[in-house]
Parts: C-alpha cells; sequence; structure tokens
C-alpha cells in the first residue's frame, strides 16, 4: 500500500469526515435543546397541576426555585422568573393542536422571546416555523417581530399563486414582504429614485437583512442588452435560499400599472439571457413609497411573470392601518397546514 497521499482524495475525505461530525454536533445539541424544551413543558405542567390540586398560590414558585438551586448549584434556569416562564409556557400552550409539536425544534430564549411578545396562536406559529427556518439569532427574532413581519408578509401583494411552482411558491411569499423599513438611511422625506438607490448600496449589509438575510448582492444599474438598446435594473439580488434572481426597482412616488409591465420585460430578459441553466424563474420587487392596494392587484392580475410590490419607509414607526387585509385564521390555519404538507411529502 502506497503511503503517499493525493491531495486532492484527501481533500474530499476530509471534507466528508468533517462534514460527518459537525452533523453530528448539530443533532447532539439539537437532541440536547430537545429535552430541554420538554423538561420545561413538563415543569410548567405540574406546578400548574399541584396548584389547582391544593390550592396552592405564588409561593410555591418561589420556594421550589430556593430548593432546586440548592440541589442543583450552577444549573442555570432555575430561577423563579424561569419557572414562572414554564409555567406560562404550559399554560398557553397546552390547548393548541399546532403550537406544542413546533416549540422543540427551537432554543428555550426564543421560545420565550414568540411567548412573550406574540399573543395569537397563528402569529406565534408563524414564528416558531420561520424562527427554525432561518435560523434566526435572538436579536435578529426580536427584530423583526418588533418591525412587524408576521402582518407584513400575510398582506403581501404578489401574483406567486399563479406563476410560481409549489416548490418555491412558499419561500417566494416569505421573500416579499408589504412593508419594508429603511430607517438605517440618513434620507430626508424628499429623496430622488438615485438617491435612495445609492443609500441603499452604501447601506447593502443592512439593505440585505432587511429583505430577509438569504439574498446577495449582484450590482445596481445592472445592464441588459436588448437589440440596440440597453436597459438597466435598479438593483438585482440573488435568493440563496429559492435559487433564483431578484431584481428590484425602486419608485419614490405612488405605484403605477406600467411598472409591472416594464417588470415583466426585465425578467423575461434576465431568464433569457441571464439565469443560469439550473436556476429556478427570476423574480422581480417594485418598491415603492405607497400604492393603492386595488390598482396593485389589477395590474398584477394578467402578469406572466412573479412579481411582487411594496411600499417602504425611511422611519420605524406604526406601520399604516393593515388588519382589515389580514387573511382570515381559517385561511392563515390553511397557509400553515399547506406549508407542513409540502415539507412532509415524501422527497
Amino acid at each position: 500500500m502506497a503511503d503517499k497521499l493525493n491531495k486532492t482524495e484527501y481533500k474530499t475525505f476530509f471534507l466528508e469526515i468533517k462534514e460527518q461530525i459537525r452533523k453530528a454536533q448539530y443533532n447532539a445539541l439539537r437532541s440536547v435543546n430537545r429535552e430541554l424544551i420538554k423538561l420545561y413543558w413538563n415543569i410548567g405542567k405540574r406546578i400548574v397541576e399541584n396548584q389547582n390540586l391544593h390550592g396552592w398560590g405564588k409561593s410555591i414558585v418561589e420556594n421550589l426555585s430556593e430548593d432546586l438551586q440548592k440541589e442543583f448549584p450552577g444549573v442555570n434556569g432555575l430561577s423563579s422568573r424561569n419557572l414562572w416562564r414554564m409555567r406560562s409556557f404550559y399554560s398557553e400552550y397546552c390547548n393548541s393542536l399546532i403550537l406544542p409539536p413546533m416549540v422543540a425544534e427551537i432554543g428555550w430564549a426564543h421560545n420565550v422571546v414568540i411567548m412573550e411578545k406574540c399573543k395569537e396562536e397563528n402569529e406565534r406559529a408563524f414564528f416558531l416555523k420561520i424562527t427554525k427556518e432561518f435560523g434566526w439569532t435572538k436579536n435578529v427574532l426580536i427584530h423583526q417581530i418588533e418591525n412587524g413581519l408576521y402582518k407584513k408578509t400575510l398582506n403581501n401583494q404578489t401574483n406567486f399563486n399563479k406563476t410560481l411552482t409549489p416548490e418555491i411558491r412558499k419561500h417566494a411569499k416569505l421573500a416579499v414582504k408589504d412593508e419594508y423599513t429603511f430607517d438605517f438611511l440618513e434620507l430626508g422625506e424628499e429623496h430622488t429614485e438615485r438617491q435612495l438607490e445609492i443609500s441603499l448600496i452604501n447601506n447593502i449589509r443592512k439593505f440585505l437583512i432587511e429583505m430577509g438575510g438569504d439574498l446577495a448582492f449582484i450590482g445596481n444599474q445592472y445592464k441588459l442588452k436588448v437589440g440596440s438598446q440597453e436597459f438597466f435594473i435598479d438593483l438585482l439580488l440573488y435568493h440563496r435560499r429559492l435559487k433564483c434572481l431578484l431584481a428590484v426597482e425602486l419608485k419614490v412616488g405612488e405605484f403605477k400599472p406600467e411598472y409591472a409591465g416594464k417588470m415583466q420585460f426585465y425578467l423575461s430578459v434576465l431568464n433569457d439571457k441571464v439565469k443560469l441553466p439550473d436556476e429556478n424563474s427570476s423574480i422581480g420587487l417594485i418598491l415603492c413609497k405607497d400604492k393603492d392596494r386595488i390598482i396593485v392587484e389589477y395590474a398584477l392580475r394578467d402578469s406572466t411573470q412573479p412579481i411582487g410590490v411594496a411600499t417602504y419607509k425611511l422611519f420605524n414607526k406604526v406601520p399604516k392601518e393593515l388588519k382589515k387585509y389580514l387573511p382570515s385564521p381559517s385561511v392563515i390555519a390553511e397557509i400553515f397546514e399547506e406549508t407542513l404538507l409540502f415539507e412532509n411529502k415524501p422527497k
């Protein structure tokens, strides 16, 4: 047997072993997390049951915390505050059909944030699912909740249902919000499209985070040559999860129907001249200062290319009244059910 190693073969072998180790580490951490969430659930359950059975008041939590910390010195998570959270965790989720199976998929700190900041079951389910899916940190999760991601996602205006395949439709809907907040830009209310574009480029990292975090920047004023003419897309991004190009057009005024036609043209050219064979169809996003939702609906109705229309704001203030546009609880439940069925479908 030769002792000399082939560098290429060894590198492949090393990468395989490294990947197996990382996968084992991840599975071990996930297993530990599942057990911890299960423990906290059961502690919360036992506190509730004994309070109901014996008529115990608040002192039971304080006494239990003190005795547990004496018995398990140095073990985190046994403070009275955390025991109260365990009690709330069980009390608020025990009667739900959809939440208990989801809670073990993310960490305890993330669960606490969602439980305390989200009060509706569907909103909690939304953030439990999306936190697991995108691997958000606690701070990113807090930012997304406080920034109204739930309503902005459910309210988004796209034609994805009829222009995208089921395999990527769900992620595409999550990739386009109804409103974006660019409070990191030093712009006044009056600004040009060029000023907006340059400011976004100068703050590209924050811009991509606000756009969803799964995007890579390709270029601004991206040139498309068609026949003897040249056309320029304001911003061209690449969505890693969707494996597709995302063309963004910036408009400092209200949405106009002709913007959809222009975007459809850009997407056709991108798909024909720029998209790689193994990539999905390009998606367009028209970002406007304002929009009339009814006009947007008509503009997108007969479009054959996947397009979303959103607004942007420069200040992080309370969003406009969007409640009347939110889907009914039954429709939201349908969305979750459809997503879970697709994810559990045999590959």
